[in-house]
């Protein structure tokens, strides 16, 4: 039976069979606007990568970066569901011939496949995030590891798609963002094998899933200092909302929610199995302190001229451009367990409890005594507060809500656990509530 439909998005035409034409082919343009010069682009928001505190270890370059912005084309490159056709499946290859029509294949059977041809929209600019370092891959991320490490190079066991999702942006206000699974490749294509989760929907359409899931959650109160975790749910290819499977890759797909939608909020999370994004409308990073803010607050830290209340030396945070090397003589450091700020020493190490395990000399608890490290990606900072609080076990300072915040979110790792983890550096945290409240000692003069 030939099913018929209406033209507009989630609704494409469909057909016995058909070949794809030209028709909606474009090309990915680097982010601008068509703007007089001088003026600011039309910015939709900012993806920032968890795990990097303010740059990639070997320093960002091109599309291989820690944060990307996402602005106005000046020209729409987006795309939207045209045509379905039913086709056999030698007519398959001619059919994907044509680079410059966007498709999705879902192969049912060796004998039957479904290719939806789409074509272009003029109203929306479309960014593609992935492994791939091919041109049409706008974002180009690769695994964080946890515990601060982080594989930026190639892996051949990376679980990160080469073209893992994309991001169509409205082209007028208010700029809405939404969330794909899967990015089309260098032909044009989205395919979906025999063995991937896919199904045809109540309405007569195709809809599936990629091998390793794309995952969203959006929090519970906006990104503010007010905000709450919300709930992990899969993004499906046509951008419907789904709970999760039983494992990442199970070919049986979660239920429907039908009153949540794909479009990206402000402090959303999107996690492609081996890296997560935060998404920042440009009214979130508003709030969000700035750099000179940052550097402000670590000179008024140092200001106040903190001492180790042992050794009785001045401790002060390193500048951000020595980067996070060995610690220098006026590192502070804290035992993570009590929240005391000392600066290094060699005694109280407890070595049958590990290297790191040290008791503090003002209150004996015994714990994780590690350097202390400023937050300095501005934008996973809920607000401006002092930092007074620094996640444990690795020591990056930021603000009480923010730690806070952070240490309640749990983040997706593997095919089924979830582990809160500090957003700097990707450490997964510890103790009872993955935070201290630092307790400095001021001068006693």
């Amino acid at each position: 039976m030939v099913l018929e439909g209406n033209p507009e998005v989630g609704s494409p035409r469909t057909s016995n069979l058909g070949h794809p034409g030209s028709q909606g082919s474009c090309v990915l343009s680097s982010p601008g606007e068509d703007a007089q010069p001088g003026e600011e682009p039309i910015k939709y928001g900012e993806l920032i990568v968890l795990g990097y505190n303010g740059c990639l270890a070997s320093g960002d370059k091109g599309r291989r970066r820690s944060r990307l912005a996402l602005s106005r084309r000046p020209h729409a490159n987006g795309v939207k569901p045209d045509v379905m056709h039913h086709i056999s499946t030698p007519l398959v290859s001619k059919a994907l011939s044509n680079r410059g029509q966007h498709s999705i294949s879902y192969t049912l059977s060796r004998s039957h496949s479904v290719i939806v041809e789409y074509t272009h929209d003029s109203d929306t600019d479309m960014f593609q995030i992935g492994r791939s370092t091919e041109n049409m891959i706008d974002f180009v991320v690769t695994d964080t590891s946890p515990g601060g490490g982080a594989a930026e190079g190639p892996s051949a066991q990376s679980t990160i798609s080469r073209y893992a999702c994309r991001i169509l942006c409205d082209r007028r206000p208010p700029y809405t963002a939404r969330i794909y699974a899967a990015g089309f490749d260098a032909s044009s294509n989205i395919f979906l094998g025999e063995r991937a989760a896919k199904w045809r929907t109540p309405d007569g359409l195709m809809d599936g899933l990629t091998t390793n899931g794309v995952l969203v959650m959006h929090p519970a109160g906006g990104f503010s200092e007010d905000s709450a975790p919300g709930v992990w749910r899969e993004i499906s290819v046509c951008g419907n909302v789904y709970t999760l499977r039983d494992s990442r890759s199970a070919q049986q797909r979660g239920k429907l929610v039908e009153n949540e939608s794909n479009v990206l909020q402000d402090g959303s999370l999107i996690d492609l199995c081996g890296a997560t994004l935060l998404w920042r409308t440009p009214a979130g990073l508003l709030r969000a302190p700035t750099l000179k803010q940052l550097e402000a607050q670590r000179q008024e830290a140092n200001a106040a001229r903190p001492q180790c209340p042992v050794g009785l030396s001045t401790l002060a945070f390193p500048s951000p451009a020595r980067g996070r090397t060995a610690p220098d003589k006026q590192q502070p450091w804290v035992y993570v367990r009590c929240g005391h700020v000392h600066g290094y020493h060699g005694w109280g190490c407890r070595r049958e409890r590990g290297p790191q395990e040290r008791e503090c000399p003002l209150c004996r608890l015994v714990g994780p005594y590690v350097p202390l490290w400023l937050g300095q990606e501005a934008g996973l900072c809920l607000d401006p507060g002092p930092p007074s609080h620094a996640f444990a076990p690795c020591g990056h300072v930021c603000s009480e809500k923010t730690a806070r915040y952070w240490a309640q979110t749990p983040l997706p790792h593997g095919t089924h656990a979830f582990h809160a983890a500090c957003p700097f550096c990707g450490a997964w945290l510890t103790g009872e509530h993955g935070c201290v409240r630092l307790i400095f000692q001021g001068p006693l003069d």
